[in-house]
Formats: C-alpha cells, sequence, structure tokens
C-alpha cells in the first residue's frame, strides 16, 4: 500500500469499532466530534505533509525493512542524520499546527522496543525481535498511526505493581494461554489514542522479580475487544462545541488529545507479544523510549514555540508597540530559548549511536538535559508573550458580543458596535484580527493548546525530576573527579 493522504486516514479511522467515552456518554461518531476531530486534523497534517514534493525527503523515507518508501513516522533510526530529521520534521509539524501531532510517542516506542526484543532474544532465545519486525512492517506497509503507551496510573507510588492493593493500577497478565496472553489495567494521560489504528503497551517502571506478571509490553488493535477509552478534559475544551466560535477557539482546526486507555480482559496474541515476564528488561525499554521521547521534545515544543513567538509579535503590532525596546527585547529573549531548545534537540541526535539491533539511538544524557530545559524554557515564553499581550487576551468579550446586534447606545449602537469602537486595534488593522490573535495566544497560554505547550512540556516523557534522575546517572561524576585529580596532582 502506498502512502495514505490525509483523507483516506481520516476514513480509515471510521472503520474503527473504537470505543470511546465523554462527560459519561459513549461517543458515536468520534471522528467528526467537535472536541475531537481538532486533534485528528493534527495527525492529518502528518500524512499531508508526506505528500507534499516539497517537504518529501523529510516526511519520508527508505524502510530499512522493505526499501520501500514510508513515513519517517514509522520508521526506524538507521544513522545520525535520520535521528536529526526526525526533530527537524518535529519542528515542521509543529509550525504548521501549533499542536501536538501525536505520532510521536508511537515512532519512539518502534524505536525503543526494537532494540530492546533483540536484547532480550539474545539472552533469552525468545522470538520478540522477529514479533516486532513483522508487527513494524505492517505498520510502515499500511502508514498506520501508532499509540506509544507507557504511563500507569501507579497507585501507590511508594509500592512496587506487585505490592499494589489493586493490582490493574499497572497492566498486568491475568493469564496466560498457549496461544497468548490476556491483560488488565490502563494506561494514563494518553496522547492520541482515540486517533491511533494501533497501541504499542509497554511497562512504565523498572521491575523487580515478583513483578514479573506487570513486565508486559504488546501491541493491539485500537478497537480491540475489551479495550476503550475515556476522553481527557482541556480547558476551555467546550467552547469548540459552540456554534460559531471560530474566534473564541484560538486554534479552530487543530488540537492535542489524552485519554484514560482502560484493558478489561483483552486477548493478545503470541505474535503481538514483545516482553512477557523478562522483568529486568523492563527498564531498558522505559530508558530507551524516554530518551527518544525526551529528544522529540527539542523539535515539536520548538514548532510551537515559533507559533507563539509569531502570534506575539502580531500582538504588539496590533498594538501599535512593535518598535519599543522593550517588546523587541522580549522577542529575542523568545527566540534565544526557544533556539536553545531546538540546540538540545539537534545535540542528542547528533551524538546518537548504533545499537545491537541496528538502529540508532541518541545521546542519553543529551536527551534528558534537552527535555529538563523543556520543562522551564516554555513557561519562560509564555509568561513573555503574555506580557506583551496584554490583559486583553484574558478580559475580551465573547465573539458573539463582537457579532450582536442588540441595541444598547442612546444612538442606536449595538453590543458589537461598542466592542468594535473600544477594542479597536492600530490604524490599517482590523478589530477582528485583533481579536483573533488574543484569542489564540490565550488558547497557546493558558486554554487547550496549552495543554499541548505549556503543562505538557513539565509532565510529558516524565516530569523533571525523572530527567534529573538519568542526568545523575548519565553524568559520569566520578570521570569528572578525575579530571579534576589528575590536573590537581592528587593521587
Amino acid at each position: 500500500m502506498a502512502l495514505m493522504t490525509a483523507q483516506e486516514y481520516i476514513e480509515s479511522l471510521r472503520k474503527l469499532k473504537t470505543r470511546v467515552y465523554m462527560f459519561g456518554e459513549k461517543i458515536e461518531n468520534w471522528v467528526d466530534h467537535p472536541m475531537i476531530r481538532p486533534s485528528i486534523n493534527c495527525v492529518a497534517m502528518t500524512y499531508a505533509l508526506a505528500q507534499d514534493p516539497q517537504y518529501a525527503d523529510l516526511m519520508t523515507v527508505k524502510s530499512s525493512l522493505t526499501g520501500r518508501t514510508v513515513n519517517r513516522f514509522t520508521h526506524l533510526h538507521q544513522s545520525t542524520e535520520d535521528l536529526i530529521n526526525k526533530v527537524k520534521m518535529q519542528r515542521l509539524l509543529g509550525q504548521k499546527t501549533a499542536s501536538c501531532f501525536q505520532r510521536c510517542v508511537g515512532m519512539d516506542a518502534f524505536n525503543a522496543v526494537f532494540s530492546s526484543t533483540y536484547e532480550i532474544d539474545e539472552k533469552y532465545g525468545t522470538h520478540y525481535h522477529e514479533n516486532f519486525k513483522n508487527f513494524i512492517t505492517m505498520v510502515q506497509d499500511n502508514d498506520l498511526t501508532v499509540d506509544g503507551a507507557m504511563t500507569d496510573p501507579k497507585g501507590d507510588r511508594s509500592k512496587a505493581p506487585s505490592q499494589q492493593a489493586d493490582p490493574d493500577m499497572y497492566v498486568h497478565v491475568v493469564e496466560r494461554r498457549e496461544d497468548g496472553i490476556v491483560v488488565c489495567g490502563a494506561k494514563c494521560h494518553q496522547t492520541g489514542s482515540i486517533n491511533s489504528h494501533w497501541h504499542i503497551f509497554m511497562p512504565t517502571i523498572s521491575m523487580g522479580e515478583a513483578d514479573k506478571d506487570w513486565a508486559v509490553s504488546f501491541a493491539c488493535p485500537t478497537d480491540a475487544e475489551g479495550m476503550y477509552m475515556i476522553y481527557g478534559r482541556q480547558s476551555c475544551d467546550t467552547r469548540k462545541m459552540e456554534e460559531g466560535a471560530s474566534i473564541d477557539v484560538g486554534n479552530a482546526k487543530f488540537g492535542g488529545q489524552e485519554a484514560l486507555v482502560v484493558l478489561d480482559h483483552v486477548f493478545i496474541p503470541n505474535e503481538y507479544i514483545f516482553l512477557n515476564g523478562e522483568y529486568e528488561f523492563a527498564g531498558m525499554i522505559v530508558e530507551r523510549f524516554a530518551g527518544y521521547h525526551r529528544q522529540s521534545y527539542g523539535g515539536c515544543k520548538v514548532g510551537v514555540g515559533d507559533v507563539v513567538i509569531g502570534a506575539t509579535a502580531l500582538a504588539a503590532e496590533y498594538n501599535g508597540v512593535e518598535k519599543a525596546s522593550a517588546v523587541k527585547d522580549k522577542l529575542i529573549e523568545m527566540t534565544h530559548l526557544n533556539e536553545t531548545l531546538y540546540c538540545c534537540g539537534i545535540a542528542c541526535s547528533s551524538q546518537g549511536f548504533k545499537t545491537k539491533a541496528g538502529n540508532y539511538q541518541i545521546d542519553l544524557l543529551l536527551a534528558n538535559v534537552c527535555k529538563q530545559n523543556v520543562t522551564r524554557f516554555p513557561y519562560e515564553i509564555v509568561r513573555l508573550a503574555e506580557d506583551v499581550a496584554g490583559g486583553l487576551m484574558v478580559t475580551m468579550p465573547s465573539q458573539k458580543d463582537f457579532e450582536s446586534g442588540t441595541v444598547v447606545g442612546r444612538n442606536g449602537e449595538t453590543i458589537g458596535d461598542i466592542c468594535n469602537k473600544f477594542f479597536a486595534a492600530r490604524e490599517g488593522v482590523s478589530t477582528e484580527d485583533r481579536q483573533r490573535v488574543m484569542r489564540f495566544l490565550e488558547n497557546m497560554c493558558l486554554g487547550a493548546a496549552a495543554v499541548g505547550y505549556r503543562t505538557e512540556s513539565m509532565h510529558g516523557a516524565g516530569s523533571p525530576q525523572a530527567q534529573r534522575i538519568m542526568i545523575a546517572r548519565q553524568g559520569n561524576i566520578q570521570g569528572k573527579k578525575q579530571f579534576a585529580k589528575d590536573i590537581a596532582g592528587i593521587q
């Protein structure tokens, strides 16, 4: 099968029997639901750009398994150039959508599970790597979107999976059959889960021998029997359901998506199992996936940051303050912070190395430094955006007020007339354009889009402490102490 078009992708979702719940009710036509469709449009952009000759070199690549042209989101990295192109592709998509385009978690899972299964087979003589190669070939040939599912609810975080009062706090095997396994549990905060054709489930922490039943990794279709999703809320999300509220939504076309993914006795055939009790490899999968995904944030968040900076500059221009030295300096600082994140993404990619399995892995230390910066810099970028935009960003009347024909003035002025008069921009700029940029910034800084930019910058791919733990492990303090000893003459 050739690469899918954006429309083919959207139509392929209609063929699935995915169970989706929102506001306590089952959503039958979730593909066209106004709260969900913007996130589908984001994923569709990954297909649309792959069809555009202008971006073909970035969005597509030759498969290392089949030699056929595939979407880069299904690719196994074969060089540091591949790793760098991944970051460049993510920045491009951030610029095009100003949101989360959701296929990164699957791509990062592919590469982590590919190399890990090779080493599990090497030790135990299992067939997980062959299982995975067959699976990823199917994904590439059909240009599928796959969600990478890692984050368990965790329950009492002071206890290991096997010590939990409720064993479902971590995904686990409840029955082993000759032809496969049965699993229960859930994964939280799953980006793009509803919009995916398949899921790859992975452990979320390192495990001990007592946790063998929780040391499991597998793939299953999104509409598998016993699997369902409960859609996650976002700030200001119901604005998308207001009739004619294109301005108030901020980013009316694109958006992110998270959901709680529940597994209620789901059967997984043997050919889709990639880890089943080999507990000492759980931590390897987690560490490698986290590294790849922390690299990703040096691309996607930078692309979204480009749009935030552009919108801030527009707001300054519409307000008539674009030449003020203080405003110029704030835009410079926003650009400096954003490009620093990009430098980190490129750096950890350029220092990548070949795994035993043959695909390329990023430099783990630099990837964690990248994500540690991402937990901070977008917050400062957003603060500066709010500073430049001004309070109107959060106090402006609704779009309906600007369009209202209700008479309120002594000379027959309507509410719409009054709003357009007192919220007028500089000469030559329409009030509507000022509305649009203010609502867009509100959405990016505080609303639904902030979930995929600001808040996800903090918690996505692991919270700040997770990166600090990895930086401590990878930082080689003992080696640096030796450098000092050698130069200082300490025996």
